[in-house]
């Protein structure tokens, strides 16, 4: 199955979160199953995001969102790290600061979007705005039901005058998946520190939290920035359809590398005359030892 095709919200739709199943895993019976599908996602990441780095022409913003607990870090962990971190910055927002809060709500995100042949993760994202304000009434209804189409023409600033991709994930578990992971949090001492006392009392919003991301993704779901609903109540799945997506749609780009800024005949001649002089070039650079091979060489094996 096509998961970029099945996973992604068509603009205009309106999406209903109780009729898809967090815990679909579409053909695939395990992790073990998915495994050599998920190696060739990665393999095709990294290998296009290194075009695009060198392209200096486009550029991508992935944006994660999810309840609490979802699996943003571990995408990113999982499924980002294919990528050179030379092109690839991650930024989390979370709780806006006091300067934050003294500006119009996208001022903090913007100096963050990617810049060309750049990579941009937010882990967490402008869409906090539409969440948690909502959730909490931190700003009037009128105020956060304005933002979708702030959010919306932002979005369509980046894509049209930027040349940037947008990509957004929705990391959708099921609220007794929640629990089970916050168990792990508890019984796993390497894990603890990512204890909040928030995890709790954010629960008792769970039905809040959804409406507000229904109408987050229905609202701002747009063919230059689609939403996509990753079931993610199995990890391995959502590292499976994210890595899909992304490669997908790195590949739709037609990546090509530039063009050399240098006279390429002109360095030729040079290489050309300096394996000359030295006799042999590969032959000769393939005789030649290395001062560490030498030093190896000299050295006393360890006794077993």
């Amino acid at each position: 199955m096509d998961l970029t095709k099945r996973l992604v919200i068509k603009p205009g739709s309106s999406i209903r979160l109780d009729k898809i199943d967090p815990a679909f895993r579409d053909r695939y019976k395990s992790q073990d199953d998915a495994a050599e599908d998920l190696t060739k996602n990665l393999a095709r990441i990294s290998h296009l995001q290194r075009k695009l780095y060198a392209s200096e022409d486009h550029n991508l913003l992935i944006v994660l969102q999810g309840i609490d607990a979802a699996g943003k870090d571990g995408t990113c962990w999982h499924v980002m790290s294919a990528m050179d971190p030379q092109g690839v910055q991650v930024r989390c927002f979370k709780q806006p600061t006091k300067e934050e809060l003294a500006h119009d709500f996208l001022w903090r995100v913007h100096p963050h979007a990617p810049g060309k042949g750049q990579v941009s993760i937010f882990n967490r994202s402008h869409y906090e705005d539409v969440l948690v304000a909502r959730v909490h009434k931190l700003v009037p209804k009128e105020a956060w039901k304005a933002r979708y189409d702030l959010i919306n023409d932002w979005e369509r600033l980046l894509h049209t005058t930027n040349n940037t991709t947008i990509l957004k994930f929705f990391l959708y578990i099921s609220k007794e998946e929640q629990l089970a992971r916050f168990k792990e949090r508890l019984d796993d001492p390497s894990h603890q520190w990512k204890i909040s006392p928030s995890d709790y009392k954010e629960r008792q919003y769970w039905d809040e939290y959804i409406e507000a991301f229904e109408d987050a993704m229905s609202k701002c779901s747009t063919r230059y920035a689609p939403w996509f609903v990753i079931p993610s109540n199995h990890k391995w799945f959502r590292n499976l359809a994210v890595s899909q997506v992304v490669a997908d749609v790195l590949e739709e780009m037609e990546l090509k590398p530039p063009k050399p800024s240098v006279d390429v005949a002109e360095i030729r001649k040079l290489y050309e005359q300096e394996t000359a002089a030295t006799g042999g070039g590969e032959k000769a650079g393939a005789k030649a030892k290395s001062p560490d091979e030498k030093d190896q060489k000299n050295k006393t094996p360890a006794k077993a």
